[in-house]
């Protein structure tokens, strides 16, 4: 074990026994939080929230969530949603996979593992309570946001679509009805970083209409050069909008219409190679094409066969609808209709290297649409509410794979292409509901239930070609589920369903301190193998007897949480912490395969367990410091990897496991501090920063020597000068240059890819803006 992995985990234990710090976040409580009516509100040191659909102080409310609030955001130089990551215990952020615009968080170890759109994901993404279906896309930019708020665990009985690892709710601001406000910002940094960004907020009809804009452009230069050819990757250029129309009709009826564009057209996000690239060669046998690294330690050098122009394209838009209906002082009715459409045009040179082996071409084209209705009860000492949902997704891809340089014959180069078009439809129903009821002032009892069903139809047509003389190589196609052996040709139609139970009960000794306790059981639906291309995807070896498995079966959680909380020292000191158990059933895990094959498994099953720790302290009236820790401890308990190769199966021998978990480092820590001095009666001066330790993780399921990350440490500072209305604010990120890798790519069935992404250099920005 490293010295500073040992160090880290010291800093846990001192951290957890001094208890004098906390994340500047709110700790709110669940997926209520995502509708339009939740609200966080700073009143001097106490924090209002709306959580569960009426007015609670942050105390009030069980099962710890952290939100965090558009000041937080702006001193974590968070542009979009990646911004979070180090400032939430337990949550991690996988950025990568060619990819400059996805989201793929894990929570507490539960994440998706393959980026393709038949995987769905296991944290769900909300903005303003509408469900984005896919990762891509969902990586949003930050300019009109009132807060972005983390559930981790189970969700689902209190609003919309189901998630089995947790949900970040974007809550926009709303347009005032009375008072014209607005605000803007020019940043320029390193790496010829230029964002600008734009919000106004305005009575049309004043009482009763209002209407609010924004806007954003966010330029940054690519961080990595290709020393072949000088050409620049891994660079930004976005723009983003948002409108919404708030109108009020008397008393009883709001309605909120809201509408979105984003546009991304990014050059290709470049990895680095881990492992020899391999040529085959069938006269001669396998050939080193490229070594592991192949310019030395990582430089933010890289290579690629993509020509200029084989960029990623994005563009994604939606609106939405919401209606809230007062029916009398106990009752609300609200709805939430929208529709939503992504289009992407994606190269991807997953090898990263001059070769032409994984030259990927991805285009897709997925529209939602998704109607929820909630009725909300709050009562003397009932509280709840009702839910109906549904969601109908299709989506559609065009792909291309070239790896001209995968084969040889002698001298003789041989060209293979494959080129794919498939389609998923999905409908989701769903019934929910969840209740409070308060015995007494102190005691409370929370229960929900959740009905979900899902169903999936999916067919995909895969062409093969090559110069190739060879039987079989060239011409070579598959259609699913056609071309699978009987009974299994007509399966591509498929339906799962689950019931969801939650319960809690809370406990409040004084009224500034609540003890807590939690069951929560979380469903994931199980889907279709995206990257089958031969009855070898879905083919498993159980006891030696080829088993076809045209489709995985759902992910299925148990969740046991207790938790306390409490403001002390008239709101000086806040602390939060929280330890759960889950018992994790039927991994779906894309596994590498041998020749060329990709199969995807119900692997087995993981107990996770750790615990999570926040607090805020003001020592002083210009002081804060800020803290969190997440403590992970994620182990297989099965792993069901019945392959034909198992060189690096994670049970290679059938009764031994020998991988860990991926993406589930074992400790997270985030320390901060900011100080403000007053420089007069409406201008001051802050400093602040804060340091980040991400403990070792795996970034591939069967554990490569290559993709794993051993840990590291990341710090930011910045400095922020306010005068009245205007401010100043400098920021260096990544001040002592940490190499640090985010995500990885293993593709070892095909030239033996393995490919890792880094997080940013050390980088600048200096920020002046305007509010009123």
């Amino acid at each position: 074990m490293s010295s500073r992995i040992i160090f880290a985990r010291t800093l846990l234990l001192g951290g957890i026994a001094a208890s004098a710090f906390a994340t500047p976040a709110a700790f709110a409580q669940d997926g209520a939080t995502a509708q339009a009516e939740a609200s966080v509100e700073e009143t001097g040191d106490v924090i209002v929230v709306t959580a569960r659909r009426r007015e609670e102080t942050l105390i009030d409310v069980p099962v710890a969530v952290t939100a965090l609030g558009t000041a937080q955001l702006e001193k974590l130089g968070a542009n979009d949603l990646s911004g979070v990551q180090g400032a939430v215990p337990n949550v991690n952020i996988v950025q990568g996979r060619g990819s400059a615009s996805s989201a793929n968080f894990f929570i507490r170890g539960i994440g998706q593992p393959d980026a393709l759109s038949t995987f769905d994901p296991a944290v769900g993404v909300y903005v303003d309570g509408v469900y984005l279906s896919r990762i891509q896309g969902a990586l949003l930019n930050l300019f009109d946001v009132q807060r972005v708020e983390v559930l981790r665990g189970p969700q689902g009985t209190l609003y919309g679509k189901n998630t089995i690892g947790g949900a970040v709710n974007v809550v926009s601001k709303k347009p005032d009805f009375d008072v014209l406000r607005g605000e803007g910002s020019f940043t320029y940094g390193r790496f010829d970083e230029t964002t600008a960004k734009g919000y106004v907020s305005a009575p049309l009809a004043p009482g009763s209409v209002a209407l609010s804009l924004a806007g954003l452009y966010d330029h940054r230069n690519g961080l990595v050069t290709d020393p072949r050819t000088g050409r620049k990757f891994n660079d930004r250029d976005n723009l983003s909008g948002r409108a919404i129309l708030r109108a009020r009709a008397g008393d009883s009826l709001e309605v909120l219409l809201s509408g979105d564009y984003t546009r991304q057209h990014n050059k290709p996000t470049l990895g680095y190679l881990t492992a020899p690239l391999i040529q085959t060669n069938f006269a001669t046998g396998a050939t080193v094409l490229a070594p592991a690294a192949p310019y030395g330690p990582y430089d933010y050098k890289a290579s690629t066969s993509l020509l200029p122009g084989q960029g990623q394209k994005l563009e994604h838009w939606g609106t939405s609808l919401t209606l809230n209906l007062d029916l009398g002082p106990d009752l609300t009715l609200s709805s939430i209709s929208a529709y939503r459409r992504l289009k992407t045009d994606f190269f991807v040179d997953i090898d990263a290297t001059q070769f032409k082996i994984g030259d990927v071409f991805v285009g897709t084209r997925q529209r939602q649409l998704s109607q929820e209705l909630q009725l909300k009860y709050e009562g003397e000492r009932l509280n709840g509410v009702l839910g109906l949902y549904y969601l109908d997704e299709k989506i559609a891809s065009h792909q291309e794979a070239y790896a001209d340089d995968l084969f040889k014959f002698g001298a003789l180069p041989i060209t293979f292409a494959r080129l794919i078009d498939d389609s998923q439809r999905t409908k989701s129903y769903a019934a929910f509901g969840q209740a409070t009821y308060d015995f007494t002032e102190k005691l409370s009892l929370t229960a929900g239930l959740r009905y979900s069903k899902e169903t999936k139809r999916y067919n995909r047509f895969t062409t093969t070609t090559s110069n190739a003389p060879f039987p079989g190589l060239n011409g070579l196609t598959f259609r699913f589920p056609d071309n699978l052996p009987a009974p299994f040709n007509a399966d591509n139609d498929v339906s799962f369903d689950a019931w969801t139970p939650m319960a809690s009960l809370a406990f409040k000794p004084t009224q500034d301190t609540l003890l807590y306790a939690s069951a929560s059981r979380g469903f994931k639906s199980g889907g279709f193998n995206g990257r089958v291309n031969s009855v070898a995807d879905v083919t498993e070896f159980v006891n030696g007897v080829a088993t076809i498995r045209p489709f995985f079966k759902p992910e299925s959680v148990w969740t046991y949480e207790v938790g306390a909380k409490g403001s002390f020292l008239d709101g000086r000191v806040t602390l939060s912490g929280a330890a759960f158990y889950s018992d994790y059933k039927n991994f779906q895990a894309r596994v590498g395969g041998g020749n060329q094959s990709f199969p995807v498994l119900n692997a087995g099953k993981l107990r996770i367990q750790g615990f999570e720790f926040e607090a805020l302290v003001r020592p002083i009236r210009p002081l804060t410091l800020t803290a969190s820790v997440g403590y992970l401890d994620a182990e297989y308990k099965r792993f069901d990897d019945a392959r034909r190769a198992p060189a690096f199966s994670c049970n290679p021998t059938g009764t031994r496991i020998v991988c860990e978990p991926a993406f589930a480092p074992p400790l997270t820590m985030r320390f901060g501090a900011d100080y403000r001095v007053p420089l007069g009666e409406a201008s001051s001066l802050t400093f602040g920063g804060d340091a980040r330790f991400v403990d070792k993780q795996f970034l591939s399921v069967d554990n490569r020597p290559g993709l794993v990350e051993n840990g590291y440490f990341l710090g930011n500072v910045y400095a922020q000068v306010d005068f009245d209305r205007f401010y100043v604010r400098g920021m260096v990120k990544n001040v002592t240059k940490s190499l640090y890798k985010t995500d990885g790519q293993e593709f070892s069935s095909v030239g033996n890819i393995q490919t890792v992404y880094f997080g940013d250099p050390r980088t600048w920005q200096v920020t002046v803006g305007a509010r009123f």
